[in-house]
């Protein structure tokens, strides 16, 4: 992760910004209780969601990505490997995960504990960069060729994780090469 350490100053500057519309459609926003942004790094999804929920956590490994989630003031920021969040069951209403889920290396153990962190009743999103789509490949192939360990899932290799959690998950299609996986976890 020190790849993002070394990004953090600058990665607000070159990723696009979040749709909050989009998130606030599939999170079912407002919401009572608070939501985790894990791999969240600057916060630039949760940042955009902040007025809509009691509180926002971001989650990263990286501590300068942290520091830039930070900076935009109202978030609360927690250094944590994404399969090994210190928090209680049940701790949040909402989930989410923007781009994040192909540089864990546990993945599976990520989206485990989305749905341990999640209250009965909860929603979880990810965005991920659609595997399927030729630039995610070119994509794919420079993150390999920079060692940075990133495996692309496609959107039904997700589905099949979150679905071994007890739930049901739907796809859409997102903007520009992403997809969205949603899904409740049972009350």
């Amino acid at each position: 992760m020190r790849y993002f350490d070394f990004l953090a100053p600058v990665y607000d500057w070159f990723m696009p910004s979040a749709d909050p519309d989009m998130w606030i459609d599939l999170l079912r926003l407002p919401a009572d209780g608070s939501l985790i942004d894990i791999g969240g790094g600057t916060g630039r999804v949760g940042a955009e969601l902040r007025p809509l929920v009691r509180s926002v956590v971001i989650s990263d490994i990286s501590t300068g990505m942290l520091k830039g989630a930070l900076r935009k003031g109202a978030l609360q920021a927690v250094a944590a490997d994404a399969a090994r969040m210190p928090f209680q069951d049940g701790a949040f209403s909402r989930a989410i995960m923007a781009d994040a889920l192909h540089h864990f290396s546990d993945q599976e153990g990520a989206v485990r504990e989305m749905f341990r962190l999640l209250a009965p009743g909860g929603r979880l999103v990810i965005e991920e960069f659609d595997r399927r789509r030729l630039p995610v490949k070119a994509l794919a192939l420079g993150e390999k060729a920079l060692f940075m360990g990133s495996r692309f899932l496609t959107p039904s290799q997700i589905c099949r994780m979150v679905e071994a959690c007890g739930a049901s998950a739907s796809v859409r299609k997102g903007p520009y090469f992403s997809v969205w996986i949603v899904a409740d976890k049972p009350n």
